[in-house]
């Protein structure tokens, strides 16, 4: 009988900055997490992603590799990030080369749910947004908000 190749899940090789909480059990490696964050529950947040200050990642999220989250932001529950554009037609089974990077900016909202895919170049989410649902392929402009599939924009504010 054959024996798989386990590996234990945990809290490994992270920067964590000053009055940051977690809930374990969750899967935390090779990160760096700002101050005052916080990060919930099953949650999994990969190598050479950087979360800033004053961020809450709600639980079940998922943050992959090439993924920056910036200064006080909100991931909500489930929320998964995702790097391979299956730009082959599958998918790129660890060509990094075929990933693409998503940076989400300060002051966003980002809703239960939401499944955030690179671009077609790059993913870039700028300050001040909220969105949630399904996420298409697409920058979002300046004060919006994106909701429902496919994405539809709404004013949130003046600057």
């Amino acid at each position: 009988m054959n024996r798989p190749e386990v590996h234990q899940a945990g809290v490994r090789d992270v920067a964590f900055g000053a009055r940051v909480k977690i809930v374990e059990p969750c899967n935390l490696y090779g990160c760096k997490i700002g101050d005052d964050c916080f990060v919930g529950p099953f949650t999994e947040i990969q190598k050479g992603v950087v979360i800033g200050a004053r961020t809450r990642v709600q639980s079940h999220a998922f943050v992959c590799e090439l993924v920056t989250i910036g200064e006080d932001c909100f991931v909500g529950h489930g929320v998964m990030f995702v790097n391979d554009t299956f730009s082959t037609g599958g998918p790129a089974r660890g060509r990094r080369e075929l990933w693409r990077e998503t940076v989400i900016g300060n002051r966003v909202s980002v809703g239960s749910n939401a499944t955030i895919m690179p671009g077609q170049d790059r993913r870039r989410c700028r300050d001040r947004r909220r969105f949630g649902g399904h996420q298409g392929h697409h920058e979002t402009r300046h004060l919006c908000r994106q909701s429902g599939a496919p994405p539809a924009d709404e004013p949130i504010g003046d600057d």
